[in-house]
């Protein structure tokens, strides 16, 4: 028996219902959203609406048409974050983010932003306080990981989108280790841009994703092309979310991403958290008994995800994933 440990990468398997969604699509449907009006691409169109539809409902959003697809959450940040900011501003961080975060902000702050990185102790626990000690008058932007891809530590997102709030600052969310998973409301948390990734915990395709932004929010286009309405102008469309989709989507992905989501709506998240969670304990009882071997991470179950790290004295990290 194979047991998968990489999920913290890309679910899987996936549920049936993915698979055969994508299937369909490409033997049936084929064509393009939003390019054309004949059949096939009014039913493509259908299926990529009826998945910002689904996605808005998981995150609570207020606006489907705020759901812009991409790649992947990395492509997501990279939209928000060059989407936002300019020399000048301040962009208040955590000292646990994921490269899809640090490596944008540190291309930025080459162009002039400022970033402070607000560190986390050392289970990576956050304490919110310090996040509104960071601020600024010029602080543009919030960013925040979820859920650690190293640690699983969950961070205090709901209280620091409070303080963002207070002080009419934006607060973005690196959601790729938790959408789907953990529960996500964007109104009640103060969330202003969401980034998620469709093929860890939506259960979708590699190549899915996407940005959730509330209306509001202006953001400035880091990439152009051609987004099937408004052609004849040379600028991208203001409107979302055609303003973020230069280029032909994924439409098949789009398809199964639709398909994961409906799964995990249809079984419920408090149900798959808890069998996570069952797992999550059971491996970190047993890991205990190894000699030699750290637990990274929170000690309380309910403040980390199902993301564990370890280190083994004698091993470097990579030495050890090879074994």
């Amino acid at each position: 028996m194979t047991i998968y440990l990489d999920n913290a990468a890309t679910s899987w398997p996936k549920p049936e219902a993915v698979y055969h969604a994508v299937d369909r699509f490409m033997r049936e449907v084929g064509a393009t959203p939003g390019r054309g009006g004949h059949r096939r691409e009014e039913e493509a169109q259908h299926i990529a609406d009826e998945a910002r539809d689904a996605l808005a409902h998981l995150f609570h959003a207020p606006d489907p048409q705020g759901v812009a697809f991409a790649m992947n959450a990395t492509q997501a940040i990279n939209m928000a974050l060059k989407g936002l900011l300019r020399p000048g501003d301040h962009v208040v961080t955590s000292s646990i983010e994921h490269n899809g975060v640090w490596r944008p902000l540190k291309a930025l702050e080459r162009q002039g932003v400022e970033i402070t990185a607000v560190p986390c102790a050392p289970d990576g626990t956050l304490d919110p306080s310090s996040v509104e000690a960071a601020l600024r008058p010029e602080t543009r932007l919030v960013t925040l990981i979820h859920g650690s891809n190293v640690l699983g530590t969950i961070l205090p997102v709901g209280e620091v989108g409070q303080i963002c709030r207070d002080h009419g600052v934006l607060f973005l969310v690196d959601a790729a280790q938790t959408a789907g998973a953990y529960p996500i409301d964007m109104e009640a948390m103060q969330i202003e841009l969401l980034a998620f990734a469709g093929h860890k915990g939506t259960y979708g395709p590699h190549g899915t994703g996407g940005l959730v932004v509330r209306p509001g929010v202006e953001l400035e286009t880091w990439v152009e092309g051609g987004s099937g309405v408004e052609s004849a102008s040379e600028r991208m469309p203001e409107a979302l979310p055609g303003r973020l989709e230069a280029g032909t989507q994924n439409a098949a992905g789009i398809a199964g991403l639709l398909a994961g989501v409906r799964f995990g709506l249809e079984q419920g998240g408090e149900r798959i958290r808890a069998h996570e969670m069952e797992l999550t304990a059971l491996l970190i009882e047993e890991l205990r008994t190894v000699p030699g071997l750290t637990i990274l991470g929170p000690d309380d179950l309910a403040r980390r995800t199902a993301v564990v790290s370890v280190t083994v004295e004698g091993y470097m990290p990579d030495q050890l994933a090879t074994v």
